[in-house]
């Protein structure tokens, strides 16, 4: 039987990246989704990167309710949709985009959703592709997310090393997290202090997919990430004249 339901994109861009501690160019604070990136904003980098992805059926940002940089900063395409009920935790906001999805998009409870971060703005649509396919032919949730390469260590409180913590089955998660859209409403409607869709599904007795991403798909938190964005941006815009 052939699978009908569609993919939306959700990107929660309601935060104020406090860890950023990044200063526009006019001295300014600004979340780090808004930081400037050769000449651009981080946001609209990610945008700009998943604009290929004619898959999906329609992409909504979800802002906070007195957002203003958005609009001031950025310029989305025609299939970009910007709504301004973000919450107070990352959970809420996603939360809240996906019942806008379903209220004003058209979607509906068996149509899927790629929940992707803001601030990751080097994502590659081929790496998304390569997702959804893996979610669509199990009929099953995932991530992309890369295995953990350096040994890990748990701390005390003083700061020390408490133990060494086995690595090999140990994964870094990304975004995308894609899931059917109505399974995941539920998971977040009944999740306790979760810092990704997948944590919200887990809770709920999901098993999501583990899907290799890739390195370079970071998310932008500290100050020292802009410059190696900025890098990466560089090298891919060289390659491409």
């Amino acid at each position: 039987m052939t699978d009908t339901s569609r993919c939306f994109l959700l990107l929660p861009c309601a935060g104020v990246g406090a860890r950023a501690q990044a200063k526009s160019a006019a001295g300014a604070d600004l979340p780090k989704q808004y930081q400037p990136i050769l000449g651009r904003a981080v946001v609209q980098h990610t945008l700009d990167a998943l604009q290929p992805l004619t898959e999906i059926a329609q992409t909504l940002v979800v802002l906070a309710p007195d957002d203003t940089h958005f609009a001031a900063l950025c310029t989305p395409s025609a299939h970009v949709t910007v709504a301004y009920c973000g919450g107070a935790t990352r959970a809420q906001t996603v939360a809240n985009g996906l019942q806008h999805l379903r209220a004003h998009c058209g979607a509906e409870v068996g149509d899927w959703v790629l929940v992707h971060d803001a601030a990751r703005c080097l994502i590659a649509p081929a790496w998304v592709r390569r997702l959804m396919q893996a979610c669509q032919a199990a009929d099953s949730g995932g991530l992309l997310a890369v295995p953990v390469a350096d040994t890990l260590k748990a701390a005390d409180s003083a700061q020390r090393v408490a133990e060494t913590v086995e690595r090999s089955n140990k994964w870094l998660a990304q975004t995308p997290q894609m899931f059917r859209l109505g399974e995941l409403q539920t998971a977040l409607a009944a999740c306790h202090a979760v810092s990704d869709e997948a944590s919200a599904m887990e809770q709920a007795g999901h098993a999501p997919l583990l899907l290799p991403g890739h390195t370079h798909n970071l998310k932008v938190t500290y100050p020292e990430d802009f410059a190696l964005a900025q890098s990466i941006l560089r090298l891919r815009a060289e390659q491409q004249t």
